[in-house]
């Protein structure tokens, strides 16, 4: 037959089935097995082609595939603040997505990086502890479909505990803030970071509100995103000093109908350049 006339032993037939599978072509075939060398000259560069095929198509595919400039879309707070939350002193950050798409299984972290020395005296410039943000509860993992402020309760546990407002300007150490999740469109695993030095720490202050409700929908304002404002009354002293001394932060009675909160000023007010 046609197709199998030139293949006469092993060599025609290895010849056979490289054409075959590189699509070479079934002409006449001037390279035949009675030359070894014109079959390397052959196999050799078909096999180097196609494993350089192979390497292109793969470093395209992951190029494509990296989800790194998703995490460019995920935005974290410009300060991290410290006020008081539900009677106890809190360090808070917020986060937010700026893409429509959601974030899948997303969760955050926090540690704090500062210089320790051990009991023994052994110096330790880099240490790492965690700050807990809810994991015992299930609150690390969020449902990042608008803005969010993480809170850090600082309790005994917190290595932030016995320090102050004094203390905290004058301490040298780094918050390192994680919040992982996966794409929903490709299904791959994304990390945003960010970091707040101790100067990056407002204490007594809160985040400005940017999700507000209109008629049928909630509107996020994001140039309001990394605004805040100070809060009067906040101690500057420790957790600790708080809990030793038994001073209890009570919150703030209910304003009568008539009165306004700040957030609730700042809601009427975009309400009225919404109308305008």
């Amino acid at each position: 037959k046609p197709c199998i006339m030139h293949v006469n032993g092993f060599l025609g037939a290895f010849l056979f089935s490289v054409e075959t599978q590189t699509t070479i072509g079934y002409g006449f075939r001037c390279v035949t097995e009675e030359c070894p060398l014109a079959v390397i000259a052959v196999v050799g560069p078909v096999h180097v082609g196609c494993v350089i095929d192979s390497f292109m198509i793969g470093t395209i595919m992951a190029k494509m595939a990296r989800p790194k400039k998703r995490a460019q879309t995920l935005l974290f707070s410009h300060h991290a603040v410290i006020s008081v939350r539900d009677g106890k002193l809190c360090l808070m950050w917020r986060v937010g997505n700026l893409r429509k798409s959601h974030i899948v299984e997303a969760h955050v972290r926090a540690q704090l990086i500062k210089p320790y020395m051990t009991q023994e005296g052994e110096y330790l410039p880099l240490d790492q502890r965690d700050l807990n943000v809810g994991y015992d509860v299930g609150l690390d993992r969020i449902f990042l479909v608008s803005p969010i402020i993480i809170v850090h309760e600082i309790d005994e546990d917190s290595p932030l505990y016995g320090m102050g407002k004094e203390e905290l300007e004058s301490e040298d150490f780094e918050i390192v803030v994680i919040l992982e999740g996966m794409v929903e469109a490709t299904a791959m695993t994304t990390q945003a970071r960010s970091s707040y030095l101790a100067s990056e720490i407002l204490w007594g202050h809160r985040f400005e509100p940017v999700v507000f409700e209109e008629k049928s929908h909630y509107k996020v304002d994001y140039s309001r995103f990394h605004k805040t404002y100070e809060v009067a009354g906040t101690p500057c002293c420790s957790a600790r000093e708080l809990q030793e001394s038994k001073i209890t932060v009570l919150p703030a009675p209910p304003p009568p109908p008539s009165a306004f909160c700040y957030e609730n000023e700042l809601a009427l007010m975009s309400q009225e350049e919404e109308e305008m």
